[in-house]
Formats: C-alpha cells, sequence, structure tokens
C-alpha cells in the first residue's frame, strides 16, 4: 500500500513536469525554485521519513509484537497494531495511543510479555520504634498466604529498609503470577491483610510528630503565649529549661516573667 501511494505521486509529479513543457514553460527556470522547495520538505519530511525507517526496522527485526504488553513514553499497554509509521497501544483503561516508531527505536522501552510471565512486586510499611521488629518481620510475610496469583516459589521476604524519622521502614518483596495482568489489586489485598494482621498483634504504624522546644528562655510566650491560646480541654503544661533552672509555663498564655527569647527550634 506504501508502495502504491508513492508510485502514485511520481505519476502525478511526472504528469505536472510534462504539461508545463506541452504549454511552453520552460521547467528549468524552476530549478531554483526546485530546489529551495526540496530543501524546506527535506526539513519538514524528517520526522516522517525517521518514523517510517523506524516502521521498518521494527517490522524487519521483530523486537515487538501483537498482543506485547509494552511500556513507553510514560504509556503503558497491549501493542493492537504495527504500522509503518507509528504503532497503536491500547491502555489498561481501553483508550488506544498513536505512539510514532521513532519513539520505539530511540526511547527505552519496557516489555512485559516475555517468556517470563511473574513479576515482582514491593510494599513498604513503616512500624513504631516502640514495636517489635522481629515480630513485624514475622508477620510482614503472613499475608501473602491465599492471595489470588500471588506465588509463594520464590517465597515472600520481609526486608528492614531503613530507618525513618517517625519509625522502621519495612518493605515486602513477593512474585506476582501474570504480571502483565497488572499488579495493584495484589498489592491492595496484601496492604489490607497487613493492616488487619497488624492491629491484632498490637504492631503500631506510627503518623508523624514533630516537637517543639524552646532554648533558652520563654519570653516568646509571655509575647506571643495569648495568641496562641489553647482550647480548655487541651491545655498543657511544660517545662522549660533556662539556664540551670526549670520553670514551669502554661502553654494556654500565663507563663513565667523571663528575660527576652534568644532562639527556638523545632525537630
Amino acid at each position: 500500500m506504501v508502495l502504491a501511494r508513492v508510485a502514485r505521486a511520481l505519476m502525478i509529479l511526472a504528469a505536472i513536469l510534462v504539461s508545463l513543457s506541452i504549454v511552453g514553460i520552460d521547467i528549468t527556470v524552476l530549478g531554483v525554485f526546485g530546489g529551495a522547495l526540496g530543501v524546506g520538505l527535506g526539513f519538514g519530511l524528517q520526522k516522517i521519513a525517521s518514523n517510517y525507517v523506524s516502521g521498518f526496522i521494527i517490522l524487519l527485526d521483530r523486537s515487538l509484537r501483537l498482543g506485547d504488553m509494552i511500556g513507553v513514553a510514560g504509556s503503558q499497554g497491549t501493542v493492537t497494531q504495527i504500522r509503518t509509521r507509528y504503532t497503536v497501544v491500547r491502555g489498561l483503561d481501553g483508550i488506544e495511543t498513536l505512539i510514532p516508531n521513532e519513539k520505539l527505536i530511540t526511547d527505552v522501552v519496557q516489555n512485559h510479555s516475555s517468556y517470563l510471565t511473574r513479576g515482582n512486586a514491593k510494599i513498604a510499611v513503616q512500624v513504631s520504634y516502640r514495636s517489635d521488629v522481629e515480630r513485624a518481620m514475622q508477620l510482614l510475610v503472613e499475608p501473602t498466604v491465599g492471595v489470588e496469583r500471588m506465588l509463594q516459589d520464590p517465597a515472600p521476604a520481609a526486608l528492614l529498609a531503613s530507618f525513618g524519622a517517625d519509625g522502621i521502614n519495612l518493605e515486602l518483596s513477593f512474585w506476582i503470577e501474570d504480571a502483565a495482568k497488572g499488579t495493584g489489586g495484589v498489592k491492595s489485598q496484601v496492604n489490607r491483610n497487613v493492616w488487619r494482621l497488624f492491629s491484632d498483634h498490637g504492631i503500631e504504624i506510627p503518623y508523624a510528630q514533630r516537637e517543639i522546644r524552646i532554648l533558652n528562655n520563654t519570653s516568646f510566650l509571655l509575647r506571643f503565649g495569648s495568641k496562641y491560646r489553647a482550647p480548655r480541654e487541651r491545655r498543657r503544661t511544660g517545662r522549660v529549661s533556662v539556664g540551670s533552672e526549670d520553670q514551669s509555663a502554661d502553654l494556654s498564655g500565663k507563663c513565667t516573667p523571663v528575660p527576652a527569647v534568644d532562639f527556638f527550634a523545632i525537630r
């Protein structure tokens, strides 16, 4: 079909040149304009030519096939058509995207339809520093039992990833059968199982907490305490260190007079 279109365009061009010669127009005069036009068309058709050449390369080396699940240029889906200029990828939401073949040659393409149908997935969970970490890591593997498409060989593994500001970061790694069908549903089921299991065994999942500590002296409270008056049911009394002595300060706005404040820090 492509060769037929090219042949038709050449025939039309030849007919135009013959017609100009018949009516007495010297076509050599148009040589300068033809050269400029050719340069302009060359720059304009550069991308199109690149896409066509890339399409022929894809068809010849068969690096992509119909039905492959790929990810490229922020799009992920199944290859439904491979044309000489573009490739049609149907996403998981049913929307089809036309991807220029040049993208498939120059960009990194992830093919999820290899001979290995399984895929690795990970979920992260944070536990409190007051929790039993060893017990939490043992419990973290149990939520994978009985989950659909979850593989037990290789077995799921719980890892201590890092120490965070609010808790200890744990990570659960596991393998899923037919990963090309998606991993979101499996991850969601595992997260729900983790939540229920940790709640039943008293493993605390922390939330962010910050402590405000006023350094040196407390005239900051004298100056701004009335503006930040707490509700009666939530008033608290804090201890503020001034030099070597401790003084009580009511955070609702009443405090002991002290010298001017130097600075305060938040951690």
